[in-house]
């Protein structure tokens, strides 16, 4: 999927019901509707994202399934192992446009094999990992999507660029031929207010327009922002892209191979 809702088909197996993960699609996406329509939006403007991450290439192809075609990963190593198995699974949504992203923060030195695994990376955030995407995605003949990782929260787990550090990297960008340029990504703070999360939220927005204005070369067409737990925030503080994990698949196991 591209933009716009999904059409739900009812899986129906043996005993006769819908499975978890379609019933919880469609509790979804009567919840997106709800938010695009409280914040004045038409359903199209925000693009979905299944963050299939711990999750096998069995749920990701029953996924596929059910109309979805936009997937975020969080490991290089993970999701290499997971696409062995889903190039027999996966061949008929792959045709009809399946992408999977990188979302988690990426280690200059993965990033060659990244380049080679993913449709696009939206964890960007320094100047040496652009580069280390750019050489690689010229050897491989593509020109690769990014986005940029905002570090708005306190934190010191989240991954990010600091916007305050970003000028260097966003001067470059335009020089970086095998790369392209879509837009920005952020994480809100965990366990906040409702006014803190919008904040940050709104902050990207406002850094979007800033660089838009400032940066004419590059394109800042997607803003990445809003999990599970906030995704009706960040749809109404501007969210183009919404990254759902446990609201879909449920709560996940966490991945327990070695990075």
């Amino acid at each position: 999927m591209c933009g716009g809702g999904i059409r739900v088909e009812r899986k129906v197996g043996k005993v006769g019901i819908m499975t978890a993960l379609a019933g919880n699609l469609e509790q979804l996406e009567e919840a997106i509707g709800q938010a695009c329509r409280a914040a004045g939006r038409g359903r199209g403007e925000v693009e979905l994202m299944a963050v299939s991450k711990t999750y096998p290439a069995e749920t990701i192809a029953e996924a596929a399934g059910l109309g979805l075609r936009l997937f975020g990963e969080n490991r290089v190593q993970e999701f290499g192992g997971k696409a062995v198995r889903g190039a027999e699974l996966w061949t008929d949504a792959l045709r009809g446009g399946m992408r999977v992203h990188l979302i988690g923060h990426l280690q200059s030195n993965k990033a060659a094999r990244a380049a080679e695994l993913f449709d696009a990376v939206d964890s960007v955030d320094s100047l040496k990992v652009a580069e280390r995407l750019n050489e690689a995605a010229g050897k491989l003949g593509k020109r690769l999507p990014v986005l940029l990782e905002v570090k708005l929260s306190p934190e010191e787990t989240k991954a990010g660029l600091a916007p305050e550090s970003a000028a260097e990297l966003l001067e470059r960008l335009p020089d970086l031929a095998h790369l392209e340029m879509r837009g920005l990504m952020t994480i809100a703070p965990w366990g906040v207010e409702e006014d803190v999360t919008r904040a940050c939220f709104r902050s990207l927005r406002a850094w979007r327009d800033t660089w838009a204005a400032t940066y004419p070369r590059l394109r800042f067409d997607v803003l990445s922002m809003g999990m599970s737990g906030d995704f009706a925030l960040a749809i109404a503080e501007g969210s183009t892209r919404i990254r759902i994990g446990t609201a879909l698949f449920g709560k996940r196991a966490p991945w327990t191979g070695e990075e």
